[in-house]
């Protein structure tokens, strides 16, 4: 019996460890600490309103999920496909050199906006149009050369909506219920489009998919050899061990989750294994590696509580629920045109 207890308490720990080691693996490419705690999460809990955002919402609700680990990978797949996105990527950004890099810079970008007061919204929306803003250059365009730059209303465009697109389509698919549906979603996450300078964003999921198949339907997309070169790369990111393995098992999901339209304009095809499944398995263990110390959303609850024990009369700042924020048109904007694939420090 106390054998048996022993290898029980053993297997326990062990099991704890290796949680706890995928937990900080997981951190590190996520945000660039080991704990998830760089400064700018736990700049989190400051603040003296609500943020764009309400705790429990649409936008809270999807992108505390671990489908966002896929949708990044289908963002980024859906973005290559502009051809003026892409020159972007392929003449500033340091993805091939520092891919995790580029990845925390995007995250961080999600995170402040997403759980972070007004003020650090738009401190984090501003700090990438500064970056961003070197981000031009000339591309072959069916017409002949044609100059591009972050601030494009056709790229900003793009980018939101291949944004919008990835992470409700992956939580869709690897999610739970959306308090108010695809279209809270849709509509709430507008107003990050908004900060992103982009005119008039969709608010109903059919309007997405309306604004999306405009650019496909008018022949803006393409497939050429930068794109296979993206797409070459974001198969085989160079990830160590584990989560090398796991890695590959992800871009096969996003892969199968695309619509067969985007897939054959990529050139890519769903793999005959039952990724969708397995990758479900593989968000189950990274939501319980997570789960198990402080997560973003942690240290919005405590400035949103800070803020609730505060008396009305001297409570200072402002509440901004996502549904009044909605006619804020009047927000420092940033220059980027291609958050995701932008240029060589910007998320």
């Amino acid at each position: 019996m106390a054998s048996a207890s022993r290898d029980t308490r053993g297997r326990a720990t062990t099991a704890t460890r290796e949680g706890s080691t995928l937990r900080a693996r997981l951190l590190t490419a996520l945000s660039g600490d080991p704990n998830g705690t760089p400064p700018w999460v736990r700049a989190l809990a400051e603040g003296d309103d609500a943020g764009y955002f309400a705790d429990g919402g649409a936008v809270w609700t999807v992108h505390a999920g671990t489908s966002t680990l896929i949708a990044g990978i289908r963002a980024l797949l859906i973005q290559a496909l502009h051809p003026g996105a892409l020159a972007g990527v392929h003449d500033h950004s340091r993805y091939r050199d520092d891919p995790m890099g580029r990845l925390s810079g995007t995250v961080r970008w999600i995170i402040c906006v997403t759980y972070g007061s007004t003020a650090q919204a738009e401190r984090e929306t501003a700090r990438v149009g500064r970056l961003h803003q070197r981000v031009r250059g000339t591309y072959d365009a069916p017409d002949g050369e044609r100059a591009y730059s972050a601030a494009d209303v056709d790229l900003v465009e793009w980018v939101h909506l291949a944004f919008t697109d990835a992470f409700l389509g992956a939580h869709r698919i690897w999610g739970g219920p959306i308090p108010g549906g695809p279209d809270a979603y849709v509509r709430e996450w507008a107003q990050a489009g908004r900060l992103m300078r982009v005119d008039d964003p969709p608010t109903t999921e059919a309007e997405l998919r309306r604004r999306l198949d405009g650019f496909l339907a008018r022949g803006e997309l393409r497939r050429d050899e930068r794109v296979d070169e993206v797409v070459r790369f974001l198969r085989r990111v160079p990830l160590p061990g584990s989560m090398g393995v796991t890695y590959k098992l992800l871009f096969a999901a996003a892969v199968a989750s695309l619509p067969r339209s985007y897939r054959k304009l990529l050139g890519l095809r769903r793999v005959p294994l039952p990724v969708i499944t397995l990758a479900r398995i593989a968000l189950g263990a990274s939501t319980r590696a997570l789960g198990s110390g402080p997560r973003a959303q942690d240290f919005a609850r405590e400035r949103l509580a800070r803020l609730a024990a505060q008396p009305a009369a001297t409570a200072p700042g402002r509440h901004v629920s996502s549904s009044a924020s909605e006619d804020r048109r009047d927000q420092p904007v940033s220059s980027a045109g291609s958050r995701a694939l932008g240029d060589r420090d910007a998320p």
